[in-house]
């Protein structure tokens, strides 16, 4: 039965720098329960890797990076939801941080604005003026999988410690996939 540890070697994400992006390492100690586990980087995305690993669909965060803009301003956030959920990025999330328009941020921009890997970024380690707002159903799902910031790893962590990061937000800003 797939559950949220699934069939990885977990061990302590402090413990293992070397699979962690720089600065995931460098923020890692803000989560507690954080635990790492190196998985094969052609398995990295969500539905690939859930099955490869037997790990739920309902424990796995994906982490997206938006773009928004109004006048001159422009602001970067991420943005936390289930593999099963979809954000309303151009709804909850343009009115949360006062844009005016919205889109994913373009791969190139992400990594190179976050210092990971496109297909690996996690909000543990984001510029510190960036929002990270989080999916109330990825707090209700208790222990969750996200990226380490590179491709080969995944983070293992209670979902306690995401809201708990400086910049986070709890929303309700998703619904269920049909």
């Amino acid at each position: 039965m797939p559950s949220a540890h699934g069939t990885l070697p977990w061990s302590p994400a402090a413990e293992h720098p070397e699979l962690l992006a720089d600065a995931t390492a460098d923020a890692v100690a803000s989560c507690p329960s954080a635990q790492v586990a190196p998985i094969d980087d052609t398995l990295a995305d969500t539905a690939a890797f859930c099955a490869a690993y037997d790990v739920a669909l309902g424990s796995s965060a994906n982490c997206v990076v938006v773009a928004g803009r109004r006048g001159d301003r422009e602001t970067y956030a991420a943005v936390m939801v289930l593999a099963t959920h979809r954000a309303d990025i151009n709804g909850v999330v343009r009115r949360h941080l006062d844009v005016r328009k919205i889109s994913f941020a373009p791969r190139e921009e992400a990594t190179g604005r976050t210092g990971m890997e496109f297909g690996g970024i996690t909000p543990i380690g984001l510029p510190s003026d960036w929002p990270v707002l989080i999916d109330r159903a990825v707090l209700e799902a208790g222990p969750v999988v996200v990226g380490s910031g590179l491709r080969r790893s995944k983070i293992l962590l209670d979902a306690a410690d995401l809201a708990a990061l400086p910049s986070a937000a709890v929303l309700d800003l998703a619904s269920p996939l049909a």
